[in-house]
């Protein structure tokens, strides 16, 4: 009966629907670690250079063509035009009534060929206005050729035989040799109290490479000429006492006769032909000293230069004007560096060829 018990007790424990018996507790497997938490790392941004320079050489490319589509535009309105260009536009220096008007002409810098064509169209513009009733010349030049020296002057006497009117002449700065020349051709000579003028004479320089060519280049020149005297003076020897006194006869001497006259001329309310000629040893003055040679007429500015030519006119009030030179496209086209050095034929030429100046020296 007992063994009938236990099996009824184990047949029980097993019932359908019961389950398996429950296994004898044990602790849970431990849990895997967790990493430590790290914020998503950012994608690196890589830096795509030839993107870079495509895009820079891209906007060159926009600006470039913009600024040729203006000045291709410019051009085609300069040409439709059918204008004649204007050489100068007006600039008021001193406020008057636009009906009268003093004109005031610039000689500026070294004097040569161009700024005598400079100096002819100013004069030329103020000749066809008829509201111009005097002129100022504005000098502030140490010289430069006699071509060009002798061209101003003769420029201006002829604006004074074509209009009848008054010209004064304004020194600044320096206003010496050639620019003393020309400013002799006006009636009156105003020149500020630091302006440097005079130095009447002729001044004539060459370079002599001969030693430079032979002894350090080992270079050895050939010049030929068909003539005793073709090639004096020449850049290549040494020049004889010969040559000195040819040089001297033929060009300096003649040049300086002609400055002394035109010196003469020009002042000679004030100044007999003995008196020029002791100041025509090429000695630069002071404006004070040269008021009291007798050079120039007064010591001021311009105020003072032009209320002289207000009275030499006539004038109680007028507009003082300059003429200057308007931009155009054409210019900004051809516009060339005026500091840039052309080592060519011509520019070396030109640096060794000797050349007769009426200029002052140190400059």
């Amino acid at each position: 009966m007992g063994f009938d018990k236990d099996n009824d007790y184990l047949e029980s424990s097993f019932l359908p629907g019961q389950g398996d018996p429950a296994p004898p507790s044990s602790p849970p497997p431990p849990a895997p670690p967790q990493p430590a938490y790290q914020p998503p790392e950012r994608p690196r941004k890589r830096f795509r250079i030839w993107r870079v320079f495509w895009g820079i050489l891209f906007t060159l490319s926009v600006l470039a063509n913009v600024v040729f589509f203006v000045m291709l535009i410019g051009m085609v309105l300069y040409v439709a035009s059918g204008q004649t260009r204007r050489f100068y536009d007006q600039a008021v220096v001193r406020e008057g009534p636009r009906g009268t008007k003093i004109v005031m002409v610039n000689v500026e810098g070294m004097i040569h060929s161009q700024q005598a064509d400079n100096v002819y169209r100013q004069l030329d513009a103020a000749r066809k206005d008829s509201s111009v009733r005097a002129l100022i010349v504005r000098v502030n030049s140490p010289g430069g050729t006699i071509s060009g020296s002798d061209r101003i002057y003769r420029e201006i006497q002829r604006y004074q035989e074509d209009t009848g009117q008054p010209v004064v002449a304004f020194m600044e700065g320096v206003a010496a040799s050639g620019g003393y020349y020309a400013s002799v051709a006006c009636d009156r000579i105003v020149a500020e109290p630091t302006a440097i003028t005079g130095s009447i004479g002729v001044v004539m320089s060459y370079f002599v490479f001969q030693d430079l060519m032979e002894n350090k280049l080992g270079v050895q020149p050939v010049f030929l000429a068909k003539g005793d005297k073709k090639d004096w003076p020449s850049s290549y020897r040494a020049p004889k006492q010969e040559e000195l006194d040819y040089i001297d006869e033929r060009l300096l001497d003649p040049a300086y006769e002609r400055f002394v006259k035109i010196v003469q001329e020009g002042r000679s309310r004030e100044l007999t032909p003995g008196q020029v000629r002791q100041l025509a040893d090429g000695s630069i003055y002071g404006a004070p000293r040269a008021l009291q040679e007798k050079l120039i007429d007064k010591v001021g500015y311009l105020d003072d230069a032009i209320a002289e030519v207000k009275t030499l006119a006539g004038l109680q009030d007028a507009q003082v004007v300059e003429y200057r030179r308007p931009f155009s496209f054409m210019d900004m086209l051809t516009a060339k560096s005026p500091n840039a050095l052309k080592l060519n034929r011509e520019t070396l030429y030109e640096l060794s060829a000797p050349e007769v100046l009426y200029m002052w020296s140190a400059y």
